[in-house]
């Protein structure tokens, strides 16, 4: 029998944010007398915000672990269509539905984090056939707590320490998870197993179709630093993630990865909203007024992630591209597929470990 202690191992044990939730979910189900445990994120999408079941666990087996990048936000229930989890979230505080009497069966609502963050808001909730005790309570808050500790910490990592955004690091982990072929009936043990940690730089694995990678660049970046500084400049890549945040939607990751160099791991159904979604962004750019520098503008390239690809040459595909459009007049989004289809961009000749273009 597993104890509160193995569950915190497995906990702190991970390099991934995105299985914490499995594994809280994972240890509440296997610790307390609960019949399921829900874990619900709050996704955005250009203003509006939808549940999301990242997690259901059903103590008798089954249960679902979503991707969220594979999910049609459409079909998503809106906050209002679940009110005792809205309740919740905005309270900051349990919330109990007996829905069968007092004696009876009940829901238990907690916040996944006790403060207001917006891009993680999220709760947790039991299903159990009575009242949780006090000692459930107390583990299920210790078990919160290390996981929002562990949260932390990882996307402390994870993270630009200008922008926010997630960092070059983070794209190899997410690569080798996020793209992975979604794995039918899958509960946990075979996810956790598929965690990207100590997998070599350029491990290639099979992957799904509609995973796509953007790098994007801001045009004339140096001559915009020289000509204002690098306090301005460094104001501009602060607005520029913004409006990538704004633009794109929750549960595509967004990077930087140095530098004016931004860039966009996303699933989409088809080539003609990916570019779609890139052109919103670059016209976004365009029309926004920065402080001090006025108008600037940013090229874009985007690649399908094929079954061959590793993260360094999928990135590699895009910053061709990308460079494709800087030299094609700036202020352009391509699809490296397009180029290629149209044969205005040839195929790199590789000499040792130099790439000759």
């Amino acid at each position: 029998m597993t104890t509160l202690i193995d569950h915190v191992l497995k906990l702190s044990d991970h390099r991934d944010r995105d299985l914490l939730e499995l594994t809280l979910s994972k240890a509440v189900i296997d610790l307390l007398p609960v019949q399921r445990i829900v874990i619900a994120r709050v996704m955005t999408e250009e203003g509006e915000q939808r549940w999301l079941e990242v997690v259901r666990l059903d103590a008798k087996g089954g249960g679902k672990v979503v991707d969220p990048l594979r999910v049609e936000f459409s079909t998503l229930p809106r906050l209002d269509d679940a009110p005792d989890r809205l309740r919740c979230l905005q309270s900051r505080a349990m919330v109990e539905v007996a829905w069968a009497g007092e004696e009876g069966p009940r829901i238990s609502l907690l916040p996944l984090f006790s403060d207001s963050r917006k891009d993680d808001e999220g709760v947790i909730e039991v299903h159990s056939e009575a009242a949780l005790t006090a000692d459930a309570l107390l583990t299920i808050e210790q078990l919160r707590r290390i996981y929002r500790n562990m949260y932390f910490l990882l996307e402390y990592s994870d993270r630009d320490a200008l922008t926010g955004l997630l960092n070059r690091k983070s794209l190899d982990d997410a690569f080798y998870s996020a793209v992975l072929e979604e794995l039918a009936g899958v509960t946990g043990e075979s996810v956790i197993a598929g965690q990207p940690a100590g997998l070599e730089p350029e491990r290639r694995h099979r992957v799904p179709a509609n995973y796509w990678l953007g790098s994007v660049g801001i045009d004339d970046f140096d001559l915009l630093n020289d000509k204002h500084g690098h306090l301005i400049a460094e104001e501009l890549l602060l607005l520029v993630a913004r409006v990538m945040n704004n633009t794109f939607r929750t549960y595509d990751r967004i990077y930087r990865f140095g530098g004016e160099h931004f860039g966009v791991l996303m699933h989409c159904p088809d080539e003609a909203q990916v570019l779609a979604t890139f052109e919103r962004f670059r016209s976004n750019v365009e029309k926004f007024n920065f402080p001090q520098v006025g108008r600037a503008t940013v090229s874009c390239g985007f690649t399908p992630v094929t079954a061959d690809d590793s993260p360094s040459s999928a990135l590699e595909k895009t910053e061709r591209t990308l460079d494709f459009a800087r030299r094609d007049g700036k202020n352009r989004a391509y699809s490296h597929l397009d180029l290629m289809r149209r044969g205005v961009l040839g195929e790199a000749v590789k000499f040792g470990d130099a790439d000759l273009f």
